[in-house]
Formats: structure tokens, C-alpha cells, sequence
């Protein structure tokens, strides 16, 4: 694979890495932010996102097993938005319109990992 794909890729990627490592140097914080969701047991679901978000982005840019990091990440993304972004409870004004935002920002980075696992299982890309 040419460098500019796999730039591509890191992009695409870089909210999982960045989250991933931010929950590792701050594992407080991540315990806090899966309380806030109401995910419980707090603990273990800030280690198995750590976890998941490392393994799934690693797969995709690695190109070992991507379409199933991208396929995973892209349920996660799709499933975690209507968590997140759940603009629809939110009464008219500023702080809707950023959430609603937000939630298309989420979907389309959800069909975004679709499509590369699609192009993957598909044999697009080339020299994993």
C-alpha cells in the first residue's frame, strides 16, 4: 500500500487511537466518561473500549484482518452515536444543532469504515 492510503487510513483511525490513549494516560477519567453513559461496570467497559479501539485500528492499519477492525468499528461508531448524539432529547438551540451535528459527523464515519472494510473484503487494497 502506498503511503497516501495508509495516511488515509491513520485518519480515519486517529479519533479511536487518540481516544484510546487519552482513556490510558487518564483511566479515571475513562471510568468517569462510561458512568456518564451509564455503562456499568465502569472499569471493565473503559478497558475493553481501550482495548477495542486499539485492536480495531491497529487490524485496519495494519491490513491484517481490516475488514473485520473496520466492520467493528463502524457498530461501534453507529451504536455509540445514538448514546453520544442524542440530539433528538435535546430542546431547540446551539447545543442541539452542535449534537445533531455531531451525530451525521458519527454516521458518516461509520460508513466510512463500512466502505474500507467492503473495499478490503473485496481485495482493493493492496500490500497490506
Amino acid at each position: 500500500m502506498t503511503i497516501v492510503p495508509w495516511l488515509a487510513l491513520l485518519a480515519l483511525c486517529s479519533a479511536y487511537l487518540q481516544g484510546a490513549i487519552c482513556k490510558l494516560i487518564d483511566f479515571d477519567a475513562a471510568i468517569g466518561e462510561m458512568r456518564h453513559f451509564g455503562l456499568a461496570p465502569p472499569v471493565l467497559f473503559a478497558a475493553g473500549v481501550i482495548v477495542f479501539e486499539l485492536v480495531c485500528s491497529l487490524a485496519i492499519l495494519t491490513g491484517h484482518l481490516r475488514w473485520l477492525g473496520a466492520f467493528a468499528l463502524a457498530l461501534f461508531t453507529f451504536a455509540a452515536n445514538f448514546l453520544a448524539n442524542a440530539w433528538w432529547h435535546e430542546s431547540a438551540g446551539s447545543a442541539r444543532d452542535m449534537m445533531m451535528n455531531g451525530f451525521f459527523e458519527h454516521l458518516g464515519l461509520a460508513g466510512a469504515f463500512v466502505y474500507v472494510g467492503w473495499l478490503d473484503r473485496r481485495g482493493r487494497f493492496h500490500g497490506h
